[in-house]
């Protein structure tokens, strides 16, 4: 199935957006004060994945009516998260993957392997996904809900947090 990401844009956006050049950038990372066989890491995807028996999907609705606009909130998953308790909601991915193994998304079972393996110290108990897109919903990124996750990851004692990108 393919994905239009610029399905919702009004039709007079959507040349501009296309032909946006790619932009080659440095990858983003800090030091680690310590080695990461010591490190609790946690990671945080892009994905728009939620637990479906408990937590709101993501507000694709509003976007519809707004295009330039994405969901700016995040859900915690955590680490004992199984397949079936996965939902995903996000207009710009074809999700239909993240049914079949949640970990191309969030690879907690991954990263459970490492910690067993003593790669790293461990994963956190909480792990977190937003919905990517996030145009107009970037200012409460970084007003309130960014602030709002870094206080989650120190209470965690999160070392280390690894952005994985859907």
């Amino acid at each position: 199935m393919a994905v239009d990401s610029y399905r919702y844009l009004p039709r007079s956006f959507r040349e501009g957006f296309e032909g946006f050049p790619v932009q080659e950038t440095e990858v983003v990372q800090a030091e680690l004060d310590r080695d990461l066989s010591q490190a609790r890491v946690a990671v945080l995807t892009s994905a728009g994945l939620f637990l479906k028996d408990s937590q709101e999907p993501f507000d694709v609705e509003t976007e519809i009516k707004n295009p330039t606009w994405g969901d700016p909130t995040y859900r915690e998953i955590p680490r004992d998260v199984r397949q079936e308790h996965i939902g995903a909601e996000h207009l710009h991915l074809n999700t239909r993957d993240f049914f079949v193994d949640f970990n191309v998304a969030l690879p907690i079972d991954r990263l459970k392997e490492l910690e067993t393996e003593g790669v790293i110290g461990s994963l956190a108990d909480i792990n977190y996904s937003f919905m990517g897109f996030q145009e107009d919903g970037t200012l409460d990124w970084k007003e309130k809900y960014g602030p709002q996750l870094v206080g989650s990851l120190k209470q965690q004692g999160v070392n280390a947090l690894i952005l994985a990108p859907a």
